[in-house]
């Protein structure tokens, strides 16, 4: 009943208790459930204790006595293999729940009919959730954004039947909803990714194509039209219920959303009106952060917002941390900020801005490494490599007769392809891994906020 604690009487173990399992299992006792806790982790223990989360050894509780498992999003619960935990619970027939689904239901529960509005890809998520968000800002409506950028879903605030969430989806989110219905939903590309927890690609697209399940008539789907999957998947769901939207940010598409001469248009009715203008955007550089403007701006259609407020949304738009972000300017040198970058399509994204760069990668490398980027290689004046990666990727680089050297560490890379850049200046440091970061760093921001200090360390020792 609208008003109770959504959760009163039922018990939720949480398993993991990291940036996203933490708020959650605080959240879940906020909203009335008994939490059974439990990390793997000593150190994530003591934190969730000193946070007044109830802890209990997940290994020999009774999970036919519980009724959901939120896991983390990052623990497997089929592929590679099952963690412990999620075995037990899929043994049991315990629900593995997603926080998104879980958020959802809550605000269901508390007789709220606000908005759900996702947002999934392999790549430009963080950035068209964020810029949905901002527009939503400049549009005076009520909202929260997160889920997988920034903070958790189940961390956000209840809002009532006025508001609408913004919520970046990721596949390992995805694979466990099932009660979620976006109002407005998604799917900006599809390359190869997070091909070990899916199996393979059409395990991945699978997962991705769920952001779209029990939409109905009244919703809205949109589809990023730049690659043969997502064109496949704009065709499958063509035959409904749900309208479907298609974008790019690279060609006209007859009766979507496109960006076409810096332009971006919208071609849904009689006759094709521009929205906004995308010229030497500096947060919004590139074709894929077009496509990315195409798909917020259809997003914030389908919600209501007027085209003034997603045109002021987009002008004012000031990006995000870790995505292309300018950091400084020193002796003629840019010195771009990319750590999100964490696979080679989204470091393809990056160098094709820029007709000549000294780039900064390496890391955990995912499948198949940089062989992808072959045709931007003209564009590296040379390579500066760092973590695991880095003989492979210098193997590659060597095989193109591309520049390059081994710098091992992110602190190391940044003076020396800061030396280099300034004596072709003006020119571009640009870091984008086209890898993971767990080899070296915890996560790709703290990458990023890594070199940040390398720069501004750099910046200091210039000064006067």
């Amino acid at each position: 009943m609208a008003g109770e604690a959504p959760f009163a009487g039922e018990t939720v173990a949480v398993m993991g208790l990291g940036r996203a399992g933490l708020p959650g299992a605080q959240a879940l006792v906020r909203l009335g459930a008994r939490v059974l806790a439990w990390d793997d982790s000593e150190a994530a223990r003591w934190q969730a204790e000193a946070a007044g989360v109830p802890l209990t050894d997940l290994t020999s509780a009774d999970f036919r006595a519980i009724d959901a498992l939120l896991l983390s999003p990052g623990i497997p619960h089929r592929l590679p293999a099952p963690h412990p935990i999620a075995a037990r619970a899929l043994a049991a027939g315990t629900l593995i729940a997603c926080d998104a689904d879980l958020l959802f239901r809550a605000v269901r529960e508390t007789g709220s009919a606000a908005r759900f509005a996702g947002i999934t890809g392999t790549n430009g998520k963080s950035t068209t959730t964020a810029l949905l968000g901002h527009i939503l800002e400049c549009a005076g409506q009520p909202h929260q954004t997160g889920g997988n950028l920034g903070t958790p879903a189940l961390a956000l605030n209840i809002l009532g039947s006025e508001g609408v969430y913004a919520l970046e989806m990721s596949s390992y989110m995805l694979e466990r909803i099932a009660r979620i219905r976006f109002d407005a939903a998604a799917m900006l590309n599809l390359s190869p990714d997070h091909l070990d927890r899916h199996g393979d690609m059409a395990g991945y697209t699978a997962a991705k194509r769920r952001i779209f399940d029990r939409q109905d008539g009244a919703c809205t789907a949109v589809v990023g039209v730049d690659d043969d999957g997502g064109r496949a998947m704009a065709d499958e769901l063509a035959v409904g219920p749900a309208p479907v939207i298609r974008v790019s940010g690279a060609q006209a598409v007859s009766g979507g959303i496109y960006v076409e001469n810096a332009r971006l248009i919208d071609a849904r009715g009689t006759y094709p009106q521009r929205i906004a203008s995308l010229v030497r955007h500096p947060t919004l550089p590139g074709t894929h952060n077009a496509q990315n403007a195409a798909a917020a701006a259809a997003l914030a259609f389908a919600l209501g917002i007027p085209a003034e407020d997603v045109a002021a949304g987009i002008a004012s738009f000031p990006g995000l941390p870790h995505r292309q972000e300018r950091v400084a300017e020193l002796d003629g040198v840019l010195f771009v900020n990319d750590s999100k970058g964490t696979n080679a399509d989204a470091a393809a994204r990056a160098l094709a801005c820029y007709p000549r760069v000294f780039w900064i990668a390496g890391g955990r490398a995912k499948e198949g490494g940089i062989a992808a980027l072959a045709p931007l290689f003209p564009r590296i004046a040379r390579a500066f490599l760092i973590g695991e990666s880095a003989p492979a990727f210098a193997a590659t680089l060597a095989g193109h007769g591309i520049a390059h050297e081994i710098a091992g560490t992110l602190e190391e890379a940044v003076p020396t392809a800061f030396a280099a850049a300034r004596a072709d200046a003006p020119a571009v440091v640009l870091l984008s891994p086209a890898a993971a970061s767990f080899d070296q760093f915890a996560n790709f921001e703290v990458r990023g906020a890594t070199f940040r200090a390398a720069v501004a360390r750099l910046m200091a020792e210039r000064a006067p």
